[in-house]
């Protein structure tokens, strides 16, 4: 697992004018700390050192270190709120992550044998990545960095539910306990351009 750490700060002045002067004035980006046996705890964090850490994909399913004027906890990403159209982070949520609990946490999806995949190569097929992330519960120590799909068997037509995949040890997708197989990854027939049918006989020039 890679090492994730932040150092932020603990804000008391609070609600929505307080949130957007500190975006404004002071490029911060203000969050919440929650879960564990303590409060919740109300923090800021200087928007370019979120950014840089979220450039990496697997810091969503990582265990963050996250140091509170020098008190260190572990966390996890729970939820992102983005600007709708510049995309930088306007709030964020953190869960503690307390040893010998589970916890749930969004994992990536990542395909492999893409190329060799006998819907692709064979089949002339085009891959369709339904769920590019997907929510999992586990024990910390057991949290993954991505949830691996080999679609190297899979055929057009073929679709690959959660029930199929199978997870490392100790992990379980949130979404199949609550009883929603959501479908992963399908290999549809390649679509038709309309300029490239045939055309008619006897049609005009």
């Amino acid at each position: 697992m890679t090492d994730f750490n932040l150092d932020a700060q603990e804000r008391s002045d609070l609600g929505k004018g307080a949130s957007r002067r500190l975006r404004r004035n002071a490029n911060l980006v203000p969050a919440v700390i929650y879960g564990g046996e303590a409060a919740p705890q109300s923090i800021s964090i200087l928007a370019k050192d979120l950014a840089k850490m979220l450039e990496n994909e697997i810091a969503f399913s990582n265990i963050i270190k996250l140091s509170v004027d020098g008190k260190s906890q572990d966390v996890v990403i729970k939820a992102l709120q983005r600007h709708p159209a510049k995309g930088f982070v306007l709030h964020a949520d953190f869960q503690r992550v307390v040893a010998g609990q589970k916890l749930t946490a969004t994992v990536p999806v990542h395909l492999i044998n893409q190329e060799t995949s006998i819907g692709v190569k064979q089949q002339g097929g085009e891959i369709y990545l339904n769920l590019p992330d997907a929510e999992v519960t586990c024990l910390p120590q057991d949290l993954p960095d991505f949830i691996e799909v080999d679609i190297a068997k899979m055929e057009v037509g073929q679709v690959l539910h959660m029930s199929d995949l199978k997870l490392p040890q100790g992990v379980a997708f949130v979404a199949l306990q609550h009883g929603s197989d959501l479908p992963v990854v399908n290999i549809h027939a390649p679509r038709v351009n309309k300029d490239d049918a045939p055309k008619e006989e006897g049609a005009a020039e």
